[in-house]
């Protein structure tokens, strides 16, 4: 018995010990002056996200609306400070001009774990600065006109699929249709492959594609892991590892860049990039070129493309299905410039489109890809006319989701509204009122390549069919709790018809 009372005491004042220790860092927001809500143990303020009882993107419009007139907010990720930032001039400070204190995103890599994690998008500055100048080339506007037959040729192939769905008389879900399409254009556009997602169901980059963001308990739970405990991921991971995507991502390019080698085949797409790099290796003398490293910058075009370029198109149809005025001009706009150019779509036609423009540039406000945008400090940094100091490797949050939803900016922001980016609309703005691909030397490297990805998607749909909303139609919409990135839940629901020409 005398062992048990010990060894209850042992736990007791080990969990005291614990306790205290954890809670202990809920000073640091306090100490600093800035208000933020009260974190709980474990948790921090994200329990809510955790259990899934909201989504990403409502509980920090939730923060942003709570402290309307706080320039920042302090928040915990567990014990870990957040820095919440709201004021659109130090927002500017740690995006552009100071930039170089906030180079890291602040993801961890898990290269053991995950390693196809160690892709641009998460690269420490160290490695992310020789690599993101030497895959920059591929996403100038030169080299994005020599794609566009490529994203051209799969907006053909789309077409012919959407006869066959407007042929069935039955509602789509459009996020599963417009996948299937971004699937083939990222398929073709980075592995040379033609992925065949929409002539076949079980399209095997289909199939990985959903794997990638398919909210499963397991990836539910391991996302939730990363994101807490990182340390310990890293430790406990790889007696869990990822058996599917992993392998299939790192044979597929292996296979591709060997037969292009072997064949002497040369194409416009991203593989095409990676082979360059490998050769000319030298100059990123302090980055191992291994075949996962590689695979890894050609899986976040993937992943990223497909599933942000789907949500982006599919969350423009949900609006114009709601607005047919909007529909209706858009889709005249759309003809004249067919009869502008004898029928044809080229690089240049999409360009002078400017009222699909806004129509674009309004999607992105409403539904940004990236609910919140995340800046690391690499050193101790204090912000301009404030007292407030931050020490090395803070984590600073920027709510792009929020702002976007700011009725202070955007006037009935719930409100589907091109003319929000009008020329006198956007001059009346802080730049950094709308970022959709973030901002400064670290933003979206792929921005351009989206914008024809998503035109070329809806220009397939609009020219010759309409849609409405159905029975079936979330309204209003609801962004699903257990989703990394802003997504609908349970999917986009329309009705399609053919109209005439």
């Amino acid at each position: 018995m005398i062992h048990i009372e010990i060894l209850c005491g042992i736990a007791i004042v080990s969990f005291l010990v614990f306790y205290h220790y954890f809670i202990s860092a809920f000073n640091f927001w306090k100490n600093r002056g800035i208000p933020g809500p009260k974190p709980e143990f474990l948790f921090g303020n994200i329990k809510d996200i955790m259990l899934s009882k909201i989504s990403t993107p409502m509980f920090i419009k939730n923060i942003y609306d709570t402290y309307t007139n706080e320039a920042m907010v302090g928040l915990y990720i567990g014990r870990n400070p957040i820095l919440f930032l709201k004021d659109p001039e130090l927002i500017k400070d740690v995006l552009i001009r100071d930039f170089s204190k906030f180079a890291d995103r602040g993801f961890n890599v898990h290269e053991k774990v995950e390693p196809l994690s160690q892709h641009l998008f998460n690269l420490e500055p160290k490695r992310w600065r020789p690599l993101r100048s030497k895959l920059s080339p591929m996403f100038t506007s030169k080299k994005l006109k020599e794609m566009f037959h490529l994203i051209l040729e799969c907006g053909h192939h789309f077409e012919n699929y959407l006869d066959q769905l407007a042929a069935q008389q039955e509602p789509v879900d459009f996020y599963e249709v417009t996948a299937k399409y971004t699937t083939d254009v990222i398929g073709s556009c980075a592995f040379g492959i033609n992925m065949n997602a929409m002539s076949n169901e079980e399209s095997e980059f289909r199939v990985a594609g959903r794997k990638i963001f398919e909210p499963t308990w397991n990836a539910i739970i391991r996302l939730k892991f990363k994101i807490t405990m990182p340390s310990l991921y890293d430790f406990l991971g790889p007696l869990i590892p990822e058996r599917e995507v992993t392998p299939f991502f790192i044979k597929i390019v292996t296979d591709a860049m060997k037969y292009r080698k072997e064949n002497n085949v040369s194409r416009p797409d991203f593989i095409d990039m990676l082979m360059k790099l490998r050769d000319d290796s030298k100059s990123l003398s302090d980055i191992e070129l291994t075949d996962a490293f590689l695979t890894a910058q050609v899986y976040v075009f993937f992943a990223a493309g497909f599933e942000t370029g789907a949500s982006t198109i599919s969350n423009a149809l949900y609006e114009l299905a709601q607005n047919q005025k909007i529909q209706d001009k858009l889709r005249e706009e759309i003809r004249e410039h067919y009869d502008k150019y004898n029928g044809e779509l080229i690089y240049e036609n999409i360009k002078e489109m400017e009222y699909f423009d806004i129509i674009f540039t309004e999607t992105l406000r409403k539904y940004p890809p990236g609910t919140l945008i995340p800046r690391r400090s690499i050193s101790d940094y204090t912000f301009k006319d404030t007292n407030v100091t931050i020490p090395k490797g803070t984590m600073i949050w920027i709510p792009a989701f929020s702002i976007h939803r700011d009725a202070n900016i955007y006037p009935n922001p719930d409100d589907f509204n091109p003319e929000n980016f009008t020329e006198d609309a956007i001059n009346n703005r802080h730049p950094m009122n709308y970022l959709p691909f973030s901002n400064g030397p670290r933003n979206c490297i792929g921005a351009r390549f989206a914008n024809y990805q998503v035109k070329i998607g809806l220009i397939m749909i609009l020219r010759n069919y309409k849609v409405e909303v159905c029975e079936k139609t979330m309204i209003p919409y609801q962004f699903d709790p257990n989703l990394f990135l802003l997504g609908p839940k349970g999917g986009i629901h329309l009705k399609i018809t053919k109209v005439e020409s």
